[in-house]
């Protein structure tokens, strides 16, 4: 397995600078003001009231109040991998999970380059509460990895015991690397590749154990709850979304970046009121990051949480967003994901194997002017068919995208006249399973 295919539309996301800000309406939470372009010491963060945890003892109860929902991608509740994790006989074990795989996405690096005292108290916090003797960060990349173990030194020269038992484990980076049956599969030493299941990781993981795998901006917002309490945190966001998020703005807008915002906000609002509002002629979104497919710009108005996103045929996922310019048409956007999509597969199913290649392969021809008739009804069956037959949710995402731009870009395909809603459309479409990972 290579590293992550680099695209132009990757390098988007990767080449954003390694700064967050926060909305203005919010009380920053993550994306300090402190922490903006550096890393905060362990001395910063214990100002902020890092590593204090007055609602420890109750804190699955907090989480489950406060509805704290995976900001990884797949949206699971964080009080329920964490009782069940709990609720274990014997050992168990942790995992911060910082793999980014995600080519839209650098939210997960800012946070572990900037704030990774901030991760560790939600990783030790975890690990406390479901009994783990080993804390995991798993993740990619030289600079996060470096931060991370910085951290780890400083925790350990100022006596705290815990930092003994935290652990940083670094992957090659490719997307399928963060989901958690193939992070289980490389701490244990094999490849970074997704394993069938049953069993999932709360039932055996690594060493064999029950484990809890969490997205680290996950952990870091439970690190808060557990300061501030669930009705805090419910201040911001929304009655079925709450909280707020880190989300990474890329593409045609003004300010690209990583930013910090209450749930809800339009995707319209987004960009306007963080991201230095949209140039001329965006078309479209990706939403969601590369998982989520596409939103016409029409849909800019779609509330940027759960429940809105997961209606529009897209969903939040990790929280990353690209606006499509009049440099990136749809198609040659489409052709470069799914060439991507084909060559980041872990070729461990035929059916994964040849649906990305398929896909990718039919974009790249409409693109070139060599689409043939029946290719937009394939793209829509595939779009439809494909979801839920590989080992791991990944062909999910390259079905999405095949779905999502047949059916908000009908005009671009030969013969296909329809207008963006009718069959076949994104908003007609199911809801799409969720992203890999925690």
């Amino acid at each position: 397995m290579t590293a992550t295919l680099s695209t132009p539309l990757a390098e988007d996301a990767r080449a954003l600078p390694a700064r967050a800000a926060a909305h203005p309406g919010i009380e920053p939470r993550l994306a300090v003001p402190a922490a903006a372009d550096r890393r905060l010491d362990l001395a910063a963060e214990r100002a902020l009231g890092t590593y204090r945890n007055p609602l420890a003892d109750g804190i699955v109860g907090e989480l489950e109040r406060a509805g704290l929902r995976g900001r990884g991608g797949a949206a699971f509740s964080a009080h329920v991998k964490w009782r069940t994790v709990a609720a274990s006989t014997g050992a168990t074990v942790a995992v911060a999970n910082g793999e980014e795989g995600e080519p839209a996405s650098a939210k997960d690096r800012w946070l572990l380059t900037h704030r990774p005292h901030l991760v560790l108290d939600g990783l030790l916090l975890a690990a406390r509460t479901v009994g783990a003797a080993r804390a995991i960060v798993y993740l990619s990349h030289e600079e996060t990895a470096a931060a991370v173990r910085d951290a780890i030194a400083e925790l350990a020269a100022d006596g705290d015991a815990a930092a003994a038992s935290l652990e940083v484990h670094e992957v090659a980076s490719t997307y399928v690397a963060g989901e958690e049956s193939a992070l289980v599969r490389a701490i244990n030493g094999g490849p970074a590749l997704p394993t069938a299941k049953p069993p999932r990781p709360f039932e055996r993981g690594v060493d064999g154990l029950p484990t809890l795998v969490s997205n680290v901006e996950t952990l870091a917002h439970a690190a808060v709850i557990s300061r501030i309490g669930a009705e805090a945190f419910r201040a911001y966001g929304t009655a079925a979304s709450p909280g707020t998020a880190l989300v990474t703005l890329s593409g045609a807008c003004g300010r690209p970046g990583v930013y910090e915002v209450p749930l809800g906000l339009t995707v319209e609002e987004l960009f306007e009121q963080v991201g230095g509002g949209l140039v001329d002629g965006v078309h479209g979104f990706l939403a969601g990051g590369w998982f989520g497919g596409v939103l016409r710009r029409d849909r800019a108005g779609t509330a940027c949480c759960y429940d809105a996103l997961r209606a529009a045929g897209s969903g939040l996922g990790c929280g990353a967003f690209t606006a499509l310019g009049p440099d990136r048409p749809i198609l040659a956007a489409a052709a470069e994901i799914g060439a991507w999509y084909a060559a980041e597969s872990a070729a461990q199913c035929g059916v994964c194997l040849n649906g990305t290649r398929a896909i990718g392969e039919t974009f790249a021809r409409v693109r070139d002017g060599q689409g043939r008739a029946d290719d937009h009804a394939k793209l829509v069956r595939w779009g439809q068919s494909l979801p839920g037959r590989g080992a791991c949710a990944f062909l999910d995402g390259a079905a999405t995208l095949a779905r999502s731009v047949a059916g908000e870009y009908p005009e671009e395909f030969p013969g296909e006249s329809p207008a963006p809603g009718d069959a076949g459309s994104a908003g007609s479409a199911p809801p799409i399973p969720d992203r890999p990972g925690p």
